[in-house]
């Protein structure tokens, strides 16, 4: 397993790795048993230079490897920047790649054939001479294959001839189906004695099954990224790739921990500020999320009726949702995970209700505080620990296109003590949201660890314009878990104080069931 998101997954578009963040991601990786982390391009920029000095330093278990291309035309390896800075890196293992496809060779570069065998051959053979061991990475191997097979086949033997370790087969461009991936594999595994590895990118969404094509035909090293991010449509998904092999296939993927598989994938999302797709396969949100009412009876009884793994096995969780396509057995599995009894009448009312709120515009399946709450009230199982007894906006143009918002709030705990505050805001859900909070501290300071991380609206009937019902969603995080609340309303302003409601009222439950 060799993991390229510190340099191929930072090319993705949106995505600026600082060298602490990289440090980070480095050592997850590293826990989490990855054999190979490529960490960037040495010379290329001063935070790579960073990162490699830092990184020296730590003790790893993963092979920690450079990056980097072979020398330029015209002069040797051993003059080329590009080549000290990677003879002097601190990695025992450089990644370098070259050309293998003519077309790039002649037009791109433009220079001959034979030259560019000359620039393989001095590159893998300097870097050898310097101590390091070499990755080659073939790149275009696949289009070089099928346009000129005879001089990609002299490229790989070129670099296998001077001591090249690994030989890795390279779709940068991502177009090559899985049966043309494993053909080209099977030719150079069994034309050379060396170790091949397989490089792929996603842009015809198949960079997984090429990945596993290369394998079945004989790969043993598979490059690619945490959550698929990558340059242009993103390249192999790890996350995919490593319980494809090691629980459909059967492959030993040595030390890599799967029960850490999602952890790693929030991880790293969280640290490129970049939420991963809630609907990757193996460690999305989505993954194991049932609604159909048939589907959640089915899994009472058998989850392997609609699973094809546990997803504890990859570290994830099995999610119920809740929405008016729900039946009696959704309502059983959510009250058993909130630790509610479990009665039929109830569940048939909760059901009613449900269904009722969702007719009007409300969403529960991506808002499961709400529905915990409503259940537990529904229940009479809570308190509710406040009340909101009035509230105000005022919006005011201070100076020329300057708009203040502020928010006058009155809330009454559940002792009958009443907080009446104000604040200022960045638009008035802002300003309501910060007065809230204000007034509710006095009485709840677990409050005070609470923030709001996304918030959305939608219209649900655009022909009714401005007055039109619209839903929002609120998603909450108190530094260690977060969740979702949902409110609706044909006021905006209203439909998100109930959302704000809800996400305070089930942190403060939280929390005192937390510490009875």
């Amino acid at each position: 397993m060799y993991d390229t998101t510190l340099r191929d997954g930072a090319q993705t578009e949106g995505i600026s790795f600082s060298t602490e963040d990289k440090l980070e991601i480095l050592k997850k990786l590293d826990s989490f048993g990855i054999d190979f982390v490529e960490g960037g391009w040495p010379s290329s920029n001063p935070k790579d230079d960073e990162f490699f000095r830092r990184a020296s330093s730590l003790k790893l278990g993963t092979k920690l490897t450079a990056f980097g291309s072979t020398c330029k035309h015209g002069a040797p390896a051993e003059k080329d920047k590009n080549m000290k800075a990677l003879a002097a890196c601190c990695a025992e293992y450089i990644c370098i790649f070259g050309k293998t496809w003519d077309f790039h060779v002649t037009d791109a570069l433009k220079i001959s054939l034979d030259d560019n065998l000359k620039i393989v051959e001095d590159s893998v053979k300097y870097l050898i001479s310097k101590g390091k061991k070499v990755i080659f990475d073939c790149e275009h191997f696949f289009d070089g294959y099928k346009g000129n097979k005879e001089y990609a086949m002299r490229v790989v033997r070129t670099a296998v001839g001077v001591g090249a370790e690994w030989i890795v087969l390279c779709d940068t461009n991502g177009g090559s189906l899985p049966s043309e991936v494993s053909k080209a594999t099977e030719d150079v595994v069994n034309s050379f004695d060396v170790g091949v590895g397989i490089h792929c990118h996603n842009d015809s969404e198949l960079a997984v099954a090429c990945s596993l094509a290369a394998v079945e035909s004989g790969a043993r090293m598979v490059q690619g990224t945490v959550n698929g991010i990558g340059e242009r449509c993103g390249n192999a998904n790890l996350c995919s790739i490593m319980p494809n092999l090691s629980m459909k296939m059967g492959y030993d993927i040595g030390s890599v921990d799967l029960a850490k598989l999602t952890a790693v994938s929030v991880f790293v999302g969280e640290t490129a500020n970049m939420r991963p797709h809630p609907g990757l396969p193996y460690v999305g949100e989505r993954a194991f999320a049932h609604k159909g009412g048939m589907h959640v009876s089915a899994l009472s009884r058998d989850t392997r009726t609609y699973e094809h793994i546990p997803p504890e096995s990859v570290g994830n969780k099995r999610r119920i949702l809740i929405s008016d396509m729900s039946g009696r057995a959704s309502i059983s599995s959510k009250l058993k995970e909130f630790g509610i009894s479990d009665e039929g009448k109830d569940n048939k009312e909760i059901l009613e209700r449900i269904k009722d709120l969702e007719s009007k515009g409300y969403q529960f399946d991506g808002a499961e505080a709400s529905f915990e709450l409503l259940v537990k009230r529904f229940k009479g199982n809570v308190v509710r620990p406040f009340d909101v007894v009035g509230f105000r906006m005022y919006i005011d143009e201070v100076g020329k296109n300057d708009i203040v918002s502020e928010a006058s709030v009155k809330v009454m705990d559940r002792h009958g003590n009443l907080e009446h505050t104000a604040s200022d805001g960045d638009g008035p859900v802002n300003a309501l949201d910060s007065a809230l909070r204000k007034a509710l501290s006095r009485f709840y300071p677990v409050l005070n660890s609470v923030r709001l991380t996304d918030y959305k609206v939608r219209v649900l009937d655009e022909r009714a314009a401005t007055a039109a019902t619209v839903r929002v969603l609120i998603r909450s995080t108190d530094g260690n878990d977060s969740w979702t609340t949902v409110g609706v309303s044909q006021n905006v302003i209203e439909a998100s104080l109930l959302a704000l409601v809800d996400s305070m009222e089930y942190a403060i439950l939280r929390h005192e069931s937390e510490n009875v």
